[in-house]
């Protein structure tokens, strides 16, 4: 089960404490220094970057505090740091900020900067995951389905893998394609199977490539077809699948 985080981003964030006039003055200047600062990140000057970043994040500003985290995380233009990754990721995300939320949670799934704590990453996923961040659906649905720190549950599993999938999260839908191929957490439906493994396989996902092809040449959740299970089967040895290469190489032979 892969579980990852989300990187830099351009959300807008809004302060309360200040009138309407001075508030739509001050966010606009905040999101022009945001913007500049992804601009600056986006050519290689992390040095700009930080400068124009850091000053929003010692202010409050979530989206900053976000950025500043990743860059600590990754190493670019400061010391590579986990603890300040850390420190930032949950500045951002006490303030409700999900892709902050998402990483912090998997900086706890991985040790990172913090002791490993599986019930605090569930709790952090399940935060931005309410937020509908695709993300952290996908990894509160892998937690669900290992039981990790939570009670191993299908059902919830495949909640939170649907609720993905269905933001186009290629994992996620070959995840929930497995999960009704597999009859877990939902009624076994190998048409339901096949919708999800070619909607993953359309994203480039080679497992899903060769399970497509498999089905094609089986007939299983669809009429069957040697052609198109060849074109699958094609597609999974070009992403280097060895047995989308073997299955390819058998159709071919005709067998």
């Amino acid at each position: 089960m892969k579980f990852t985080k989300t990187l830099l981003t351009t959300a807008l964030f809004s302060l309360s404490i200040l009138s309407a006039s001075q508030m739509a003055y001050a966010v606009s200047e905040q999101e022009t220094q945001l913007q500049q600062g992804l601009e600056a990140a986006g050519r290689g000057d992390f040095a700009t970057a930080l400068q124009l970043w850091k000053p929003l994040a010692e202010h409050g500003y979530a989206q900053a505090q976000y950025n500043l985290g990743v860059m600590y995380e990754n190493g670019d233009e400061v010391e590579q740091d986990d603890f300040q990754a850390f420190k930032w990721y949950q500045k951002a995300a006490e303030q409700g900020y999900a892709p902050a939320q998402l990483n912090f949670g998997y900086m706890y799934h991985n040790g990172q900067g913090v002791k490993q704590d599986y019930f605090q990453a569930v709790k952090w996923y399940q935060k931005a995951a309410e937020q509908g961040d695709a993300q952290a659906q996908y990894n509160l649905g892998g937690m669900y389905y290992e039981g990790q720190e939570v009670k191993q549950d299908y059902f919830q599993a495949f909640k939170w893998y649907q609720k993905a999938a269905e933001q186009g999260h290629a994992d996620a839908q070959f995840n929930l394609a497995l999960m009704y191929d597999d009859g877990q957490g939902v009624k076994q439906d190998h048409f339901q199977a096949f919708k999800w493994y070619q909607k993953a396989a359309e994203q480039g996902d080679a497992g899903a490539q060769v399970i497509l092809g498999s089905m094609y040449y089986l007939g299983e959740g669809v009429k069957q077809d040697r052609n198109l299970a060849k074109m699958w089967a094609g597609k999974a040895c070009e992403n280097g699948k060895q047995n989308g290469c073997d299955m390819y190489r058998m159709l071919n032979e005709g067998k």
